[in-house]
């Protein structure tokens, strides 16, 4: 009888994993780097203390996406954060209510607590080309956009993989 690990299309192992993720990073960290998450900004998602895996390899040709968690460099203070794309150049975002809206669309969000944001309202603001509108999943605790406003693209360092510990 085949192993089902060596069917095409099978999972690959928490170990190949781990063996690839730690040539990634041997080989060059101008493709991958582990971070320790500073603030509980990005809670439940990610808590202060957890260290993840920052894929910067093609991050200048892709263009973030809705729902991205990013590391970038925070306007004004230049400190390394890590945040979750909420909206794109040319969308409007706010905040009705505690539910994130954009386009006039509310947007279903499972990874934000929203008994702790209710009653929250922001926006609507127009996010300009070539940047991105970024909120920590903890929105009560977060700096982020609604603080330092847009994020010109280039500011964003890589995309969170995943966690490390």
């Amino acid at each position: 009888m085949p192993d089902p690990e060596s069917r095409p299309g099978a999972r690959p192992g928490p170990l190949l994993v781990l063996v690839l993720v730690a040539l990634v990073l041997v080989a060059s960290p101008t493709l991958a780097e582990p971070m320790k998450v500073a603030s509980d900004s990005m809670a439940p998602t990610y808590s202060a203390g957890d260290e993840v895996l920052v894929v910067k390899v093609g991050v200048r040709s892709h263009r973030p996406r809705r729902g991205d968690v990013v590391v970038l460099r925070a306007p004004g203070s230049g400190e390394l954060v890590v945040k979750r794309v909420v909206a794109l150049g040319g969308e409007s975002v706010g905040i009705r209510d505690g539910v994130l809206v954009v386009r006039d669309r509310p947007i279903a969000e499972s990874f934000v607590d929203h008994s702790r944001v209710d009653g929250t309202h922001f926006g609507p603001v127009h996010v300009p080309r070539h940047t991105v509108w970024v909120l920590g999943d903890a929105r009560a605790g977060s700096r982020d956009s609604r603080q330092f406003g847009p994020v010109p693209q280039g500011a964003i360092i890589g995309r969170v993989l995943i966690r490390l510990w």
